[in-house]
């Protein structure tokens, strides 16, 4: 019961805020568009079920993805899970111990990734934009290999204690260096991949996991060291779409290539 009454309150708060968006819109559309809002109908059943959403959502997140991201990095960074996988007992754990962590993060931002909506919807547009230049599944397969790999660096980070500048500075400097040799059709894309990347079903779980795992290994700061996974989630995705760019760019030159080659020998032979 107190989960509905939340549930509800969590609705009304949320149409509250949608309101002044729907308000302006309309209001738009009537005094200085003129006339009436074409498709009203639809239109207003569309801001019930965004307010419905929205108030859902929260209360998903608050009782379902935050707990289970940090019952899961508790679980994997428990010192008797970590002896039982490894085989042996240290007096300390390192780095290397935390593998199951890595890759439960790499899997957790994959997976995610694919599902966010944001992603889904701008894959769509760029096939469309670019005639079918830009695949739907290779461009969304590439976000997600980005963020996984960003996601269990992250980790890596938290565990090993670094400094989270080190990683961005070098991450962003590897980004500037693909940005002068990628194509310039991927790289806007590429940049706006890193924002719909840390969107409503990714964000979530990236930042209940860091939380977990900071709350979870000895000698870290939820505050200093649980945040940061989003910037890696934002980050590396741009890089991973850069360089499918430029690999696509790399295929198609290729069999030219190979054909001019093949050309001149038979000139050479000819002479």
């Amino acid at each position: 019961m107190d989960l509905i009454i939340a549930a509800i309150k969590f609705i009304l708060d949320s149409a509250t805020d949608v309101a002044p968006i729907a308000i302006f819109l309309f209001a738009f559309q009537k005094f200085v568009i003129g006339g009436r809002m074409p498709h009203m109908g639809p239109a207003i059943v569309g801001f019930l079920f965004v307010a419905v959403g929205l108030g859902l959502f929260p209360v998903g997140l608050d009782k379902s993805l935050f707990p289970l991201g940090s019952l899961m990095a508790q679980q994997l960074t428990d010192p008797a899970f970590l002896a039982e996988v490894s085989g042996h007992v240290r007096d300390a754990l390192v780095w290397q111990d935390f593998y199951w962590v890595y890759l439960f993060a790499a899997a957790t931002a994959f997976s995610t990734t694919l599902a966010e909506p944001a992603l889904m919807a701008v894959s769509i547009k760029a096939n469309l934009v670019s005639g079918g230049a830009i695949g739907t599944w290779g461009l969304r397969v590439a976000v997600a290999i980005g963020a996984a790999f960003g996601v269990a660096l992250g980790c890596f980070r938290i565990i090993t204690g670094l400094p989270l500048h080190w990683f961005i500075a070098v991450g962003y400097f590897v980004v500037i260096v693909q940005t002068v040799l990628a194509p310039k059709l991927i790289i806007p894309l590429a940049y706006d991949s890193g924002g719909v990347t840390t969107s409503t079903v990714t964000v979530p779980l990236i930042t209940a996991l860091g939380l977990g795992l900071a709350e979870a290994v000895p000698g870290r700061s939820p505050l200093l060291d649980g945040f940061g996974l989003v910037a890696f989630a934002a980050l590396f995705p741009i890089i991973s779409v850069l360089a499918y760019g430029q690999l696509a760019e790399w295929r198609s030159k290729k069999p030219q290539t190979s054909k001019g080659d093949t050309q001149e020998s038979g000139e050479e032979h000819a002479l």
